[in-house]
């Protein structure tokens, strides 16, 4: 009889279901883990913040926090609500979106064992095997891609004066599309929407120049289909910095999206490098301006064109 007044019955449970139950346990927090994971690479490859994800998915900052860490377990509409914040199919953020076929498991086996510094060139050779033909010609375009406060802009403008080539901002494009400014646009039509409009402008500066000097906001490897695209018809150029080189750039520009009211800007800054640094990598090349002159910076591009332009 327990203390309460109810009898409680003597269970007795095998030794040998433990470790089933361990086992079961075990699995679930990896999945939920996995999850989290997942989350937070994307938020951080958007250069979203918490609280922005928090609020664009209409899901509490300290639940997303919980999911994050792994604590979570988010249903099915939740797990969805972020992914429509995030731009992507829920199935992006499952640890096991799909069954492998045999021939996909086995090149994804073999590309484990291949190193990281041999995956870019790696990536360029599938590109233009399954490449439409003619749709590899780059001509004599130039894009810089990178995080803010790397001097994208500024050498861009400067290389475009140079060579006498138009200089092409994406994301001014875009604005001048909408009518609107680009975070305007993502608050009221949502970054879906922002996305298809910066694929189009880039379809046109393509179609209309066959020489021009193109900067694009560092997001936009987001968006897989208008990244592969911008590395399929332009040569494309990594500029970066260490992270504090781009915090007080940014710093001195007084522009702090999308770290604005975030304690942990720098923690969130490197993130975001992080998260993104697969996909910048794969840019035909690339140059690092940290502690330099702008000259000195400009010298190196120079250089770097120059030597793109003629190998074509």
């Amino acid at each position: 009889m327990h203390s309460d007044g109810w009898s409680v019955a003597k269970t007795t449970i095998n030794p040998a279901e433990k470790p089933v139950l361990s086992t079961s346990l075990a699995s679930e927090a990896a999945f939920l883990a996995a999850i989290g994971s997942e989350v937070r690479r994307n938020r951080a490859k958007r250069g979203m913040t918490r609280r922005q994800l928090a609020q664009a998915s209409q899901t509490s900052e300290r639940y997303l926090a919980q999911i994050e860490s792994g604590v979570g377990n988010p249903s099915v509409s939740v797990l969805r609500a972020i992914a429509q914040a995030l731009d992507l199919p829920c199935s992006a953020l499952l640890p096991e979106a799909g069954a492998r076929t045999a021939a996909l498991g086995a090149i994804l086996d073999l590309l484990a064992q291949v190193p990281e510094g041999e995956l870019p060139a790696l990536a360029k050779d599938i590109e233009t095997r399954l490449a439409r033909p003619g749709s590899a010609d780059r001509a004599r375009r130039i894009a810089l891609v990178g995080l803010r406060g790397a001097g994208k802009s500024t050498l861009g403008r400067m290389l475009a004066q140079h060579l006498g080539w138009p200089f092409i901002e994406l994301d001014r494009l875009v604005e001048e599309d909408y009518g609107a400014s680009i975070p305007d646009l993502i608050e009221m039509a949502g970054t879906a929407t922002f996305r298809r409009h910066e694929r189009s402008a880039l379809d046109r500066i393509i179609t209309a120049h066959e020489a021009a000097i193109i900067t694009t906001a560092g997001g936009i490897v987001a968006n897989p289909e208008t990244y592969a695209l911008l590395l399929r018809r332009t040569h494309t150029i990594w500029i970066k910095a260490r992270p504090e080189d781009h915090m007080s750039r940014v710093m001195a520009q007084g522009d702090f999206r999308p770290m604005a009211q975030n304690r942990a800007a720098m923690a969130d800054l490197v993130a975001i490098l992080e998260a993104r640094r697969a996909d910048y990598s794969r840019a035909e090349a690339d140059i690092d301006t940290s502690g330099e002159a702008i000259e000195q910076s400009f010298a190196k591009l120079l250089r770097i064109v120059t030597a793109l332009l003629e190998a074509r």
